[in-house]
């Protein structure tokens, strides 16, 4: 028993004899370390030096910047991408500068492998490629595209052969598109993956399609992934975590590591130095980590738009969690965004749109600035008697739903098939277009030529060409704004893309009615306007057939494109009697200046002897049309339906008053039918008749020529 109770004893003696030891071993280490605390510096300082010495040998990049673009935006952000990769990446990468698809091979990217060390560097491509119609490549990029595909799926080609790059694709695209969007993008970084390449970050889907990008825009879309790859150039093959007190330190060329010293003898993080909260960064580990970073330099340099601060770049990819949350919360409640982003309300302003609210705007036409200035009017003047100095030219809807290869906007304006952003009141947009309209004028005082009778004339706008830019029948409120715009005395002139037929038909009574018909056949068509919808032949008869129907005066707008559209005559014809118009107005393609949005030159253009020619041809294929006035510096042709043609005279001049207070009684009794086209026609002055010596020039006015003797591309 005694036995028993000396060996309890014995181990419990010993245990406490250990326990005693370990406490006092404790308690000398926390002493010892508060009197001499640079001990724990010095291990960091160790910690730092590794670092240092490692990214110092971290691996060269050697970066290739590819682009695939029809309208040049592609190739705009790969440039961007060079300067920003300039300013920012470390001073051994090789960075070359951008270039186009159409003379890479794709046995050249693999054959380049072979002259670098992969031990010590990182062969980088980085392409950026749009997705063009029909979810086609650009024309340039479209060889590259169809090889690489080639060579991923040929059973001859290893999936090694391009195993030692690494890579990552941007696509541009327009979700608007359906099946298509991003298809370009998303085929290639696939085909580039499976022969072998690693990508370095995902591939990046930019949306034209504001009110569905994850980022609000396109161009926030390539920022964001912009930033990414930035991130992950500046740190590829880096420790990114230090362990020495279970603290990270971000490190990059532009920051060094503060010790925990640093920050304690301040009492605070110095100037200079900015805390990074630990929610914002890529990785994650303990609860109890903190980062520190400390920036040289001047905080508030100018840096180049949409560049992230290097601190900055760990909160990329959280940011961008974040943003794809926000926007799923938004659709779930309803929240609209605006139609016109700030990178497009910039390109808007620059070409001298005055942007109302979130998707209207108003311009001034060159023809209302040659009326004040006393040099002749524009076409309408001379077909319809409007005053070009009291014309406003305005849409309540910047967005479309085509992006037509002619386009005198250079498309830079939004897309889509159904309206789903922000919407401002009718009554906000026609008081402020007409507000922005007339401040526009006065801006013309003093200029040579320009009267004070003039002046004051155009500050009473008596006409709307609502034909500015975009689809402003999509406008959900057109009906409203129209109203408004008759109210004020003001005409309508509403041009239609022939893609609502449904708004057609509920649309209320407009002065004058157009309908763009860019193509008579499906394929010519889809070439020359790129609708968005799929169903776009469709809607464009039914757009026809809802115009024969409508009780005012409507227009069928035929742009002539030379080796594109002129030999259709026949096709023509047959949708004349598909609509059954008041007039035809034949005009040839205006030359818009350089735009890689579409491919046509100077040689595109016809003259105006080969729009009369045309028009004379169309006539005789149809039944009771004419050819009636003719604008020649417009290049423009009218053929009137000899309805319009009373006791051997044209009537194709409009009595303005008639129509208001027509339209006025409509508004009363709700009766369409109140009134017709030949309700409010006058006659047409002679000098505005076809064959005569004007031509089409107001002789009132005085006609201005340029010196030299070039086609006259200015149009309307």
């Amino acid at each position: 028993m005694w036995e028993f109770l000396e060996g309890v004893f014995f181990y419990c003696y010993a245990f406490g004899s250990s326990l005693l030891v370990i406490g006092l071993s404790l308690l000398f280490l926390v002493f010892r370390s508060m009197i001499y605390p640079g001990e724990s510096a010095e291990a960091e300082q160790s910690e730092a030096a590794q670092i240092t010495t490692q990214r110092k040998q971290k691996k060269k990049n050697i970066i290739k910047i590819y682009y695939g673009t029809e309208t040049g935006t592609a190739q705009t952000f790969a440039q961007k991408l060079y300067k920003d990769l300039l300013a920012v990446g470390p001073s051994n990468d090789v960075i070359q500068k951008p270039l186009c698809l159409s003379g890479v091979e794709v046995e050249h990217l693999a054959e380049l492998v072979k002259r670098f060390d992969a031990e010590s560097t990182n062969l980088v491509y980085i392409f950026l490629v749009s997705t063009h119609t029909d979810g086609q490549p650009p024309e340039k990029a479209s060889w590259f595209c169809k090889s690489m595909e080639e060579h991923a799926n040929d059973f001859r080609v290893p999936k090694t052969y391009l195993q030692n790059i690494k890579y990552t694709v941007f696509g541009l695209g327009n979700s608007d598109y359906g099946d298509n969007y991003n298809l370009v993008g998303k085929q290639l970084d696939q085909n580039i993956h499976e022969l072998g390449a690693i990508r370095l970050v995902d591939l990046g889907l930019g949306n034209e399609n504001t009110a569905e990008s994850i980022h609000g825009s396109l161009f926030s879309d390539f920022d964001e992934w912009k930033n990414a790859l930035i991130a992950k150039l500046m740190f590829y093959d880096e420790p990114r975590v230090s362990l020495v007190n279970k603290k990270r330190f971000v490190i990059s060329s532009t920051t060094h590591k503060l010790s925990k010293v640093e920050v304690a003898k301040n009492g605070h993080v110095p100037n200079g130095v900015k805390k990074v909260p630990e929610e914002q960064l890529v990785e994650s580990s303990s609860e109890d980590e903190e980062t520190v970073v400390v920036t040289h330099g001047d905080q508030n340099s100018n840096k180049s738009a949409g560049l992230v601060d290097l601190e900055d770049i760990g909160t990329v990819m959280s940011s961008a969690r974040k943003k794809i949350l926000a926007e799923k919360s938004e659709r779930a409640n309803g929240i609209l965004r605006e139609m016109v982003t700030p990178e497009m309300r910039q390109i808007l302003t620059k070409q001298g749109y005055k942007i109302i609210g979130s998707h209207s705007g108003v311009k001034l036409c060159r023809w209302t600035k040659a009326m004040l200035r006393g040099r002749g009017g524009c076409y309408k003047h001379t077909f319809y008697g409007i005053q070009s100095h009291q014309c406003m030219e305005a849409t309540p809807s910047l967005a479309c739903a085509n992006k037509c290869t002619f386009c005198w906007r250079h498309n830079s304006h939004p897309v889509g098939t159904e309206w789903k952003w922000q919407m401002d009141d009718a009554e906000k947009i026609v008081k402020e277009g007409l507000a922005n309209h007339y401040k526009m004028i006065k801006e013309f005082q003093g200029v040579p030529g320009v009267t004070k009778e003039r002046i004051d004339e155009g500050l009473k706008a008596r006409h709307c060409a609502l034909s500015l830019v975009g689809e402003p029948i999509m406008y959900p409120q057109i009906n409203k704004f129209i109203r408004l715009l008759h109210d004020e005395q003001v005409s309508t002139f509403l041009v239609t893309n022939a893609q609502f037929p449904d708004a057609i038909i509920n649309l209320s009574p407009v002065t004058q009615l157009y309908v763009s018909v860019d193509a008579s056949t499906k394929d010519s068509l889809k070439k020359i306007d790129r609708p968005l919808f799929k169903d776009f032949w469709e809607r464009f008869l039914a757009s026809l057939k809802a115009l024969r129907d409508k009780g005012q005066r409507t227009v069928y707008r035929l742009t002539l494109v030379k080796s594109w559209n002129m030999d259709e005559l026949e096709n023509y014809a047959k949708l004349v009697d598909l609509g059954n118009p008041d007039f035809i107005e034949i005009k040839g393609v205006t030359y818009c200046g350089t735009s890689k949005a579409n491919k046509l030159t100077m040689e595109n253009v016809p003259w105006h002897e080969d729009v009369v020619h045309f028009s004379q041809q169309l006539c005789n294929m149809l039944k009771n049309y004419e050819l009636a006035c003719e604008h020649e510096h417009s290049n423009c042709i009218l053929l009137a339906n000899t309805r319009f043609k009373v006791d051997g005279e044209w009537h194709t001049w409009i009595d303005y008053a008639k129509f208001h207070t027509l339209v006025q009684k409509f508004y009363e009794t709700g009766d369409e039918s109140s009134f017709t086209a030949s309700d409010y026609m006058v006659k047409t002055p002679n000098w505005a008749v076809y064959g005569s010596t004007e031509r089409g020039f107001d002789p009132d006015e005085t006609r201005w020529k340029r010196k030299n003797n070039t086609k006259d591309i200015s149009g309307c």
